[in-house]
């Protein structure tokens, strides 16, 4: 088994891929395309700068710590630049980018190393112009033509994932300039919804050493571990074999009854049980490669063979996830898979003695948000949660379990969206649900109390809409008998011989 295991690690040394320098270019080019569109169309003048403030360093609260920094998505998506303090602007008229850098105190060099040039990030970020922040006021004014106040349209807008308002750029003398707060939020956003080759092939890159990842996990999990230990194993091979040095989000390694907590990993729930056999484990885990996530969980028994009760609630899940993934295409609606995901499990959960009825019934009755109350999915790239979801003419559904959505759109060729279903048994939703006089026909209770301390059973891939379908960027084993196979020391993928035998 260990000589197995040293094996994958061995053939896992690839080296991360070249980003290339033009992505940024045509990022911002995409953006100024959008935005001349929309200000011609609204009979505006088709000058102006859209201009962004980058993230800063923070310290951890009144020390001197920095804390690891890592650039707001918005700027990185138009300019790709990882270090902190930095404006960036593009002239609309010309297309020209500028970027504005921190001027640094010479004490610099000798803490944190050389100062670079302009010329270096001009390079480096492949764009027209770089300048010092203090000169922001001077250079966009020499950049516009007429004598009336050049026009600066700033970033803010909502985030339909966490309600946050997008920051808009601040700096010294803005009153010499107009601005618009209300133009460049959407545009921006829907130009990010809509992922190039370039974005895409990061995307799967994440995804490829995040697989590797998880399979590696898998082999190496056995009974009598903390959670923690899974986290740790899945950060070093994406870090070490990857490259990866940022996570997508806190890793979920949760087992037993913590499996059915949605967002377990948190500061108050540390990944810090000690799982025994017999036990389900649900990693959600994915690592970011030069912004660009993945998001990703396998669901699997800790002692490698899946029982009778586990295989039910998992092959639920997993017809889920693989029917919802055959229908995807453009135009289909997001709140359509959703509701055929959660029929897919109420079917099954019925064919399995947990419920009852007909299940049309179960599904006016919202019976599959008492077992998945979380959304199917979320479009992805920069942030896990990428904006885009809510555009101004799509409405939240309000029902229980479809107003966890992320997105009511119809798919777009382009996107970048995850599949993840899910059944979970959580005594905050079943209880209640057991006990009204509407929905308690509904349970079989002497089953479902089989199942109290199950936790939960989440799939979960990345999917990108093509023109008549969609491509799983992920690849790790699915199927139990494939899960059994590699957590005994098959190689993934599993060899074809092995394959037919199944």
């Amino acid at each position: 088994m260990a000589k197995q295991c040293e094996e994958a690690t061995s053939s896992s040394l690839h080296p991360p891929p070249p980003v290339p320098k033009e992505l940024y270019a045509l990022n911002r080019s995409k953006l100024i395309g959008s935005l001349l569109q929309h200000l011609s169309s609204s009979n505006r003048p088709l000058k102006g700068f859209v201009l962004l403030q980058g993230g800063e360093e923070q310290n951890r609260y009144c020390t001197d710590h920095t804390e690891l920094f890592r650039q707001e998505s918005y700027f990185a998506y138009l300019f790709g630049v990882k270090e902190p303090g930095f404006y960036g602007a593009i002239d609309i008229s010309t297309g020209n980018s500028i970027l504005f850098a921190p001027r640094l105190p010479a004490e610099y060099a000798v803490w944190l190393g050389e100062i670079k040039s302009p010329s270096h990030f001009k390079e480096m970020y492949m764009v027209n112009m770089v300048c010092y922040t203090d000169e922001i006021v001077e250079v966009l004014h020499s950049h516009h033509e007429g004598s009336e106040k050049p026009v600066l349209f700033l970033l803010h807008g909502q985030n339909t994932d966490s309600n946050n308002f997008s920051k808009p750029a601040e700096f010294k003398e803005m009153e010499k300039f107009e601005t618009d707060l209300s133009v460049l939020h959407p545009i921006l956003t829907e130009c990010r919804a809509i992922k190039s080759d370039t974005e895409l092939s990061l995307i799967q890159y994440a995804n490829d050493i995040s697989s590797e990842a998880h399979v590696e996990v898998m082999r190496r999990t056995r009974a009598g571990m903390k959670e923690y230990q899974l986290e740790s194993m899945f950060l070093h091979h994406t870090y070490m074999y990857g490259g990866c040095r940022h996570c997508s989000y806190t890793c979920i390694c949760a087992t037993g009854g913590n499996s059915s907590v949605l967002h377990y990993g948190h500061a108050a729930a540390p990944n810090d049980r000690t799982f025994e056999d017999g036990d389900m484990a649900l990693l959600d885990m994915g690592a970011e490669y030069n912004f660009y996530g993945s998001d990703i969980t396998c669901s699997f028994p800790v002692n490698g063979k899946f029982t009778s009760d586990q295989k039910l609630i998992y092959n639920a899940v997993l017809k889920a996830h693989d029917d919802v993934i055959s229908a995807m295409k453009p135009g289909v609606n997001w709140v359509d898979m959703h509701k055929l995901a959660e029929k897919i499990i109420l079917e099954s959960l019925k064919d399995g003695g947990i419920l009852i009825g007909d299940v049309h019934e179960m599904m006016t009755e919202r019976i599959g948000a008492v077992f998945m109350p979380h959304g199917l999915g979320h479009l992805l790239g920069i942030d896990t949660h990428d904006p885009g979801g809510y555009p101004k003419e799509i409405e939240r559904p309000k029902e229980p379990g479809l107003k966890s959505l992320r997105t009511a759109r119809d798919l777009r060729e382009g996107m970048v969206i995850t599949v993840e279903p899910g059944c979970y048994f959580i005594d905050a939703l079943l209880a209640p649900a057991m006990e009204n006089s509407s929905t308690s026909k509904f349970f079989n209770h002497k089953e479902i109390a089989r199942f109290k301390s199950f936790g939960g059973v989440r799939i979960e891939s990345d999917l990108y809409i093509t023109s008549n379908g969609a491509d799983n960027l992920t690849n790790c084993p699915r199927q139990t008998w494939e899960i059994e196979a590699v957590m005994a020391g098959a190689p993934w993928p599993l060899e074809k011989n092995a394959a037919t035998t199944k």
